[in-house]
């Protein structure tokens, strides 16, 4: 599970982000709402763990600004406010829970995980089949095959989830670059060597290929 933690208090950034690596999680902190923001615009995150007050951009603005980009990840705010005018506004602006200062490290944990059952009961979607072979877990990000996880790097896993969330349709090189490279330079012969490095981990027809029409990978539909 990969979590971002924006808390300006350092001893609290560095306890909660020890504590969650410790548990298995894959952890980015910041200590304002400016870096966090644009962590969470070029980083794909399971849950967001947001401090109100805290400098350069605060936690109201930040879920203001993920509400108004339709951005949809469960945030649970950490924070010493315990007013219900606080409590209020941000359920208004789209958390998931509110943990009031100061907590239990295993509270914390306990929380994440309750999230994490909610999400997926929630989504029926999370685990996508591709065929008999091949399964992809949203939640997790694993990429499996028979049941065996298969190793991908960053950027191997960004493609595969750029596809499979465009699922059964062609997505031209131009998309890719946009969404996976984030306008970036990329050269097609880059873009080649990474899907012929994923076909060579799952199989050949995993990713489709078309002249003129880019990429794809079809997902086997209910």
């Amino acid at each position: 599970m990969r979590i971002l933690v924006v808390e300006d208090d350092y001893i609290y950034n560095e306890s909660i982000k020890e504590y969650l690596v410790s548990i298995g999680h894959n952890v980015d902190s910041f200590f304002d709402g400016e870096s966090a923001l644009e962590a969470i615009l070029s980083r794909e995150y399971h849950i967001l763990l947001i401090d109100i007050k805290i400098p350069k951009f605060n936690g109201y603005r930040l879920m203001r600004h993920l509400k108004e980009t339709n951005f949809k990840v469960p945030i649970i705010i950490i924070t010493a406010l315990v007013d219900i005018n606080s409590i209020t506004i941000c359920y208004k602006l789209g958390c998931s829970d509110y943990l009031k200062k100061p907590f239990e490290l295993k509270e914390l944990g306990f929380r994440i995980d309750k999230l994490i059952k909610n999400t997926q009961c929630a989504n029926d979607e999370n685990m996508v089949v591709v065929d008999n072979e091949i399964t992809f877990d949203f939640v997790t990000d694993k990429l499996k095959k028979d049941g065996e996880e298969i190793a991908l790097t960053l950027k191997e896993l960004h493609i595969v989830r750029f596809l499979i969330r465009k699922k059964n349709r062609f997505c031209s090189t131009k998309l890719l670059k946009d969404n996976v490279w984030k306008n970036k330079e990329v050269s097609h012969a880059d873009i080649r060597m990474h899907i012929r490095k994923i076909r060579m981990k799952t199989h050949k027809n995993f990713i489709k290929s078309s002249k003129g029409l880019g990429y794809k990978i079809d997902v086997v539909t209910k």
